[in-house]
């Protein structure tokens, strides 16, 4: 941050600054003790911190100067602008059917139980890694790929924690998910590199997801027919032609591409494939009714105003941090427990595993820490921002979606229960207790992300250039850090 106000000082001292992220903690951890994990909530928790701490200020104007600088600051600002383009362009595929087109080509495979299961996780994953929303994934493979799956044999536990596993893998890696762009944004990285060396990670997850959902996906009762006529309402072949804009955005973006370009070029051809394929019309994209705005991009761009807000008043509660020299109180108690790159990796998992447990949520703890704690340590220890950026986002993906307080599975809960009411008992209702271990994808990522910290796999630190490199000692800089230790 390059800021006008370079010290702001506080009645108590400097660690008085850390109050905003304080009380935001502990009111987030109030709601969702209270079940009511959602961003608006946070908003409340954030400006609470942010009000409190003014009236410990000594100078009530440098502090309000503060507050606009952090909200104005460049890091702020480019995931919020990544957001309002990618909610549109996840809204255009929605709205043109990619689920409808994705469900056909499963139905007409002919695949029951196991290979459902196996099935339903690559095309959860799929759809949410083009269309950058976890829970969007889960209404669409929950309300359409759920019942369709039992009556075809699959475990009906088991085919829930696919769906919610794809979705997890897409948030995790999708280049338009708020994960992503937070991971990368909150470490000054760009989207594209940080997709392509996310790779390693999710490859050997998946590999592990699918073989443990080969072996318990099919302990369902399979049925002598299928409701066809009341799934075929859901299916629409030439949905899967929405694939095109969805892998171009995707190409563009891991090729380098800023996330602009990547997906207002996959929104653009978007608009023009469902225009042609008559799965949606020019006038769907904003239209005027009952006296308010409507359409694709009212829509989208609704969608991610909650994160968005969210995101600047995060970045108000950083800059009061940082101008009060919280953020070197906080590092300077670190260093104390803190010796090694390991134990500074391990410290960022735990931080993030911690948070997202606790709240439930994965994009804001993301920020929270990637900003405020897991920048300046990595730069301490000369990791590489890609490799910060993927710590933050893979173990913030793993746990928020599995333990019994999710907002995640009480989505899933809600959903079964509405499938339950139009097929019957044949299709049961879930509870979050039943859910959580049968994700086996986050399971699986965890573990992964496990490994690759204490073993040091697929670390790598700032080269001359600040290109990733493996070793320090071809950094051209390693004197400072000859005494790190793995």
């Amino acid at each position: 941050m390059n800021n006008e106000i370079s010290n702001v000082q506080f009645y108590g001292g400097r660690l008085v600054s850390l109050i905003p992220f304080g009380l935001f903690i502990i009111i987030a951890i109030l709601i969702s003790v209270l079940k009511a994990p959602d961003l608006r909530g946070m908003w409340a928790a954030a400006l609470i911190g942010i009000m409190v701490t003014y009236f410990l200020s000594k100078d009530k104007e440098k502090y309000s100067q503060a507050v606009i600088e952090g909200m104005a600051d460049k890091i702020a600002v480019i995931p919020v602008v990544c957001w309002i383009f990618a909610g549109v362009f996840a809204q255009v595929l929605k709205d043109s059917g990619l689920v409808d087109g994705i469900l056909w080509a499963a139905y007409h495979v002919g695949a029951t139980g196991t290979l459902f299961v196996i099935i339903a996780f690559v095309a959860s994953a799929l759809f949410a890694t083009a269309t950058g929303t976890s829970f969007g994934t889960i209404i669409a493979g929950i309300s359409v790929l759920y019942p369709a799956g039992i009556l075809l044999g699959a475990d009906p536990i088991v085919l829930a924690g696919a769906i919610v596993g794809g979705a997890a893998f897409g948030d995790n890696i999708a280049p338009i998910s708020d994960t992503t762009i937070s991971s990368a944004a909150s470490q000054g990285a760009d989207v594209g590199g940080v997709v392509k060396s996310r790779i390693r990670y999710v490859i050997p997850a998946s590999i592990i997801t699918i073989i443990l959902l080969a072996i318990f996906g099919g302990g369902g009762s399979a049925q002598e027919t299928l409701p066809y006529e009341q799934l075929s309402q859901h299916m629409n072949p030439i949905g899967l032609v929405m694939l095109i804009p969805a892998i171009i955005t995707i190409i563009f973006a891991v090729k380098g591409a800023h996330l602009i370009s990547a997906t207002t070029i996959g929104t653009v051809v978007g608009i023009i494939i469902a225009q042609l394929f008559n799965l949606n019309s020019f006038s769907n994209l904003i239209y005027i009714e009952d006296g308010a705005a409507q359409g694709v991009f009212v829509n989208g761009i609704g969608g991610m105003v909650d994160i968005c807000i969210f995101a600047l008043l995060i970045m108000a509660c950083v800059n009061i941090m940082r101008v009060g020299n919280g953020d070197k109180a906080l590092m300077s108690i670190a260093e104390r427990f803190i010796s090694t790159v390991r134990g500074a990796e391990a410290s960022i998992a735990g931080l993030t595993l911690g948070l997202t447990s606790v709240m439930g949520l994965n994009a804001p703890p993301i920020l929270a820490i990637g900003i405020s704690y897991a920048k300046p340590i990595g730069d301490k220890y000369k990791i590489h921002k890609y490799r910060i950026a993927n710590i933050l986002d893979a173990f913030a993906n793993t746990l928020c979606f599995v333990l019994p307080w999710s907002p995640a599975l009480f989505l899933v809960v809600s959903l079964t229960a509405e499938a339950n009411s139009v097929y019957g008992d044949i299709v049961p209702v879930l509870s979050t207790g039943q859910l959580g271990i049968w994700i086996i994808y986050c399971w699986a990522l965890l573990a992964v992300m496990f490994f690759s910290v204490i073993t040091g796999w697929g670390r790598t630190y700032v080269g001359s250039d600040g290109e990733p490199i493996k070793s320090l000692s071809l950094a051209g800089d390693n004197q400072d850090h000859k005494n790190i230790g793995v």
